[in-house]
């Protein structure tokens, strides 16, 4: 008899790292600026983060899956993240913020992957009950965005990093509690992931979901200096983002019925085309509120579809003793070498051409991930088995 899900203590790790992730990732190019950072100084110092995801799942994973348990090597990863988070609250220089936030990429990137590969190692597979506990990531998201946002109105961006360490304490005390798995072994299965990387399909959604997290770049990178820079308070652009992980979570609660209605392939490619449509909003209709809300509703789409549906492919082509690495690589392809470069490059290109121009380009991005799901991938996870397109 399979032991049951424990439900709570992962939804709680969820919960409590995503808090950090709204602490993170809409704020601290603020704390950043705040700090004299130029627009292409913050885009290093997050490419400089980004980096760490080309490099730090694969390690981490390929660790694990050798050990067949993942919960230990999180609780490390994790403890170091605290000591990384508490050093970042000194940081003001260029050099040190870069060094310091490098490592804390390559600390916090190990972890997500290895959590992900419990969720599913505790899932058995059964893709429909994801959402169910992901969505509790996406709650402290909203929880955490918006506080933060209300914060920040009140008191000084200068916060920021003990928010952080606030944040990386509370999810380490969680995965204290998070239950291991052993990762079901099969003799006849191929240990290595070579094989499995160098199917077409496979190629062309790592691909697809380089270029997704490519245009996701200026949007992680700059979307609150943008709306902070044409008028909109810190609480505002808080409601900004919690509307859209609103709008993620609603995806993340239908993915059962999603997947028993569409075919797998199809809701990924429909992710794209929202991105498509989603980053020329942000980037020429700023001076509408209403324009704005209708993109962040499309968050639902961009990365609540994308990602449920990214993973489920990821975890059927990456079986047993290759979950871990199937999703570090998932993990440093698209978040890790596409977030680099998106903001490395929107860095760049943000006092050069504007965020009309460089928000187009992201959508160009979209398109041509869409063009490659739709060309490349055949075949299409679903609760219970494959269909075939």
């Amino acid at each position: 008899m399979n032991p049951p899900v424990p439900y709570t203590r992962l939804s709680a790790f969820y919960f409590a790292y995503f808090i950090y992730i709204g602490i993170f990732s809409p704020y601290f190019s603020l704390y950043l600026q705040s700090l004299g950072q130029s627009a292409s100084a913050i885009g290093m110092l997050l490419a400089g983060m980004q980096t760490m995801r080309l490099i730090a799942p694969t390690l981490w994973a390929g660790a694990a899956d050798r050990r067949g348990r993942h919960a230990g090597l999180l609780r490390i990863a994790l403890s170091l993240v605290v000591v990384v988070a508490a050093m970042l609250c000194f940081a003001t220089s260029f050099w040190s913020l870069l060094v310091l936030m490098a490592l804390l990429g390559f600390f916090t990137n190990a972890s997500l992957p290895l959590f992900e590969a419990i969720t599913f190692a505790h899932l058995r597979d059964d893709i429909g009950r994801y959402g169910r506990l992901r969505v509790w990531g996406s709650v402290g998201f909203i929880v955490s965005v918006t506080g933060t946002g209300a914060a920040l109105d009140v008191w000084p961006v200068g916060i920021l990093p003990g928010l952080v360490l606030a944040a990386m304490v509370i999810s380490l005390a969680c995965a204290l509690l998070v239950p291991d798995v052993a990762a079901r072994r099969d003799h006849h299965q191929a240990v290595s992931v070579c094989p499995v990387i160098r199917r077409p399909e496979v190629v062309a959604l790592l691909m697809a979901c380089f270029l997704m997290s490519l245009a996701h770049g200026p949007l992680y990178a700059f979307y609150s200096i943008h709306l902070a820079g044409n008028g909109y308070s810190k609480t505002l652009v808080g409601a900004m983002w919690s509307l859209g992980v609103m709008a993620e979570i609603v995806v993340f609660l239908l993915m059962p019925q999603l997947t028993r209605r569409f075919d797998m392939r199809a809701l990924l490619a429909a992710s794209f085309a929202c991105g498509v449509l989603r980053f020329v909003l942000i980037g020429w209709a700023v001076d509408s509120v209403l324009t704005m809300i209708f993109a962040q509703l499309l968050h639902a789409a961009t990365f609540g579809l994308y990602h449920a549906s990214a993973v489920s492919f990821i975890n059927f082509w990456f079986p047993g003793d290759l979950r871990a690495r199937g999703q570090a690589i998932y993990m440093s392809l698209s978040f890790g070498a596409g977030g680099m470069l998106g903001s490395f490059s929107s860095g760049l290109a943000w006092d050069i051409v504007g965020a009309g121009i460089t928000y187009t380009a992201a959508s160009v991005c979209c398109l041509a991930g869409l063009l490659l799901v739709v060309w490349r991938v055949r075949t299409s996870p679903v609760q219970g088995g494959m269909t075939h397109a």
